[in-house]
């Protein structure tokens, strides 16, 4: 099992917090995270699991008998299939407010279920897990590459070249442990077929009464086809032939199941003329690669198809990265009514800020600064540094707090 490097945060958070929630898309890894927490002196903490029939239907039935029958600190699993259970949790925690006494998780993200946020205020923390990372996946140490990135403190880091075989190997695998096990390519795209229509019959018919599932594949290819890119639920209407009514629900479910990610763009200002449209992108670059049929004959035979996919697979190490960040950054996009943008945005809880330009290249340029360079010259006060992540060999400065940076340093 690949060590998580947010697994000493979720200790941290039962050792102060009674309710802690870890959400999740599917086959993430979160059971086999709940199941692996040991800490020493504690209570051992029974674990049960909603995907149980049996527990299931007891949690459906007497939600409140459910849970005043549990002893001692419970892990819930996939807590989103039986919401009836949030209110008692609430009120069982209200008796006793005892740190850790629940670990729940869920597969869709429960705070958008109904009650859950209302129920558990106050009394909760809830922290994120995607798939694995690729410094998970090299079992590589703890170190949170988007504080690195933040502050562009590369002291002690060996950052090896970033050759493109590495590359197209980390785009094709995504981190779904069960998909980056399987070396061939076939056996790969079966994975992620059965992934999808598992999602389909079990989670979207649970979480919403939607009759003609053949849309969501659809949807999840145009969506795919359009990772990195604007949303604009008009044009995507149009395209798919259904209403935007119906494909503003569905989109939201998609969300909701961690199968989409929405990048909103960052403004300091609510007078400045910026592009006030988010970003859209499938947070998992194999997953990605899966919906567009690409393979690395196809990235040989056509380059231009790495631009995207490699601005996803930064998107998904930044949100990886983010779940356990010491600086609480949080991510966005920058774009303006002159077409000058940067592709993503690290914040941080005072308001400095980071930009992140995304290269699939070998070579970097000046001109490759353009958007950074505006954004130090039109927030100076606030802007830290300008990083440009490329497919090369070196950390080189390009100006003041200027960088350019391997792509490499996602598994340094």
């Amino acid at each position: 099992m690949h060590p998580r490097h947010i697994a000493p945060l979720v200790t941290e958070s039962l050792a102060d917090t009674p309710v802690v929630v870890i959400n999740g898309a599917r086959q993430s890894g979160k059971s086999t995270l709940v199941q692996s927490l040991t800490t020493p002196g504690a209570k051992p903490r029974r674990y049960l699991t909603l995907d149980d029939s049996a527990v299931l239907n007891a949690a459906k039935s007497d939600p409140s008998g459910f849970i005043n029958g549990l002893q001692g600190p419970i892990t819930l699993d996939e807590v989103q299939r039986a919401p009836e259970i949030f209110l008692p949790i609430k009120a069982a925690v209200d008796r006793d407010r005892q740190p850790g006494r629940f670990l729940l998780t869920g597969s869709a993200d429960v705070m958008l279920l109904p009650g859950m946020a209302d129920s558990l205020a106050g009394r909760m923390e809830v922290l994120s897990l995607w798939p694995l990372s690729v410094a998970e996946l090299a079992d590589s140490p703890a170190l949170n590459r988007a504080d690195v990135l933040f502050q562009c403190n590369f002291t002690g880091m060996n950052i090896p070249t970033c050759n493109r075989e590495d590359l197209v190997v980390n785009l094709l695998a995504g981190g779904y442990p069960d998909a980056v096990t399987r070396t061939s390519a076939s056996r790969r795209t079966a994975w992620f077929d059965a992934y999808v229509q598992a999602i389909l019959q079990r989670d979207v018919r649970e979480l919403a009464n939607i009759e003609q599932l053949t849309e969501i594949p659809n949807l999840l290819h145009l969506l795919a086809v359009r990772s990195a890119m604007l949303l604009n639920f008009s044009e995507l209407s149009r395209t798919a032939g259904i209403t935007q009514t119906t494909l503003k629900r569905y989109f939201a479910l998609l969300e909701m199941l961690f199968l989409v990610v929405r990048v909103q763009p960052w403004a300091r200002n609510a007078n400045k003329r910026l592009v006030k449209t988010p970003k859209v992108f499938l947070p998992d670059s194999g997953l990605l690669c899966h919906f567009m049929g690409t393979n690395s004959d196809s990235f040989a035979k056509k380059p231009s198809l790495m631009g995207s996919s490699v601005e996803t697979l930064v998107l998904s190490e930044l949100i990886k990265h983010i779940a356990f960040s010491e600086q609480r950054l949080t991510l966005w996009h920058y774009r303006n009514l002159s077409h000058i943008e940067v592709d993503f945005i690290l914040e941080n809880r005072i308001g400095q800020i980071t930009g992140i330009e995304v290269k699939a290249s070998a070579t970097v340029e000046s001109k490759d600064f353009k958007g950074l360079r505006h954004l130090q010259e039109t927030e100076s006060g606030i802007f830290k540094n300008g990083v440009v992540l490329y497919a090369g060999r070196e950390v080189i400065a390009f100006g003041n707090n200027l960088w350019a940076v391997p792509l490499s340093i996602w598994w340094a």
